[in-house]
């Protein structure tokens, strides 16, 4: 990883704010006063988050300008306190409890064909809304998914959400330069079922493409593409997006039947499904530009004023 793509990796040593008695403090008046009141109580904690963490406001700033929105303090503020609100809701799929959300599906039906016909895929998604959203309606339709990523940055809230639901550690795998990860995903994608990763973040020595992200360049994982293509599955982009007051609006639609890099030319292929993610992520960041949660600096430019 050279120093050009540091940025790029920046999300993996920022670490999470608060504390594990904090967290599980806002869980226990969740479950106490409800999702209602729990939201109106994560406003002053945000703004204090707004407050004190410039990367994190520098990074919605740069976004939301991007988009052609506003951008001053309070459009940063909603922007943060959207991802509070999503990360909230995180602890009722995590429980089971989605009676009070509606959960649209779109697309769904791809993914039921490939549980009819036993057949594994990976799901590419991004930090945009809510992969539980996602999960959530593959538990209610019973399809076999695995969530496959980078958890060492945010022990503390996924260790807290994993103990109140044991059952989910046996669909996680943690993202590993190692042999075992492979075998780990190829075992799960053979017996036919389907594992998800994100394709917006780079990880600690991972492969890069630079591609054309809401007009600027952005460094993307190639790795996505480089595991779709050794498994020789087919796959399928999924996004899971919040709105108010209690919707997600969960999308799905073919990307590749089939990945294929290359000999010699594994790069430039592996940028071509780069930009091709990248347009789609754009189309769907524009549905709802605040489940956008990236925040750290994502485009390969001087970084925008606090």
């Amino acid at each position: 990883m050279t120093a050009s793509h540091a940025p790029a990796t920046a999300w993996l040593r920022t670490s999470e704010m608060g504390s594990t008695f904090a967290i599980r403090l806002l869980i226990a008046i969740c479950r106490l006063l409800g999702r209602g009141v729990t939201r109106v109580l994560l406003a002053p904690i945000v703004l204090y988050f707004v407050a004190f963490a410039p990367q994190a406001r520098r990074a919605s700033r740069d976004y939301l300008r991007r988009l052609g929105l506003a951008h001053g303090f309070r459009a940063v503020f909603a922007h943060c306190l959207r991802f509070a609100h999503v990360t909230l809701d995180r602890l009722f799929f995590v429980l089971g409890q989605v009676s009070p959300f509606t959960i649209r599906g779109t697309g769904k039906e791809h993914l039921i064909a490939l549980k009819q016909q036993r057949r594994g895929a990976l799901l590419l998604g991004a930090h945009l809304g809510s992969f539980e959203a996602m999960r959530a309606l593959a538990t209610s339709q019973a399809l076999p998914l695995t969530i496959v990523g980078y958890f060492e940055n945010a022990r503390f809230i996924n260790g807290i959400l994993a103990k109140l639901n044991p059952a989910l550690a046996t669909r996680i795998i943690n993202v590993e330069k190692s042999i075992s990860f492979l075998l780990a995903v190829k075992e799960r994608i053979d017996a036919g079922e389907m594992v998800a990763l994100l394709g917006d973040r780079v990880g600690l020595g991972d492969r890069v493409v630079e591609v054309d992200l809401f007009g600027a360049p952005a460094l993307l994982p190639a790795g996505p593409y480089w595991l779709a293509a050794s498994l020789r599955c087919p796959v399928y982009l999924t996004f899971g997006l919040f709105h108010e007051p209690n919707r997600y609006d969960f999308y799905c639609e073919p990307f590749a039947d089939r990945i294929e890099l290359r000999r010699g030319e594994r790069e430039a292929d592996a940028r071509v499904w780069a930009q091709r993610f990248a347009q789609r992520l754009e189309h769907y960041c524009r549905l709802a530009p605040d489940n956008w949660f990236n925040f750290y600096p994502f485009w390969q430019t001087r970084e925008s004023p606090a």
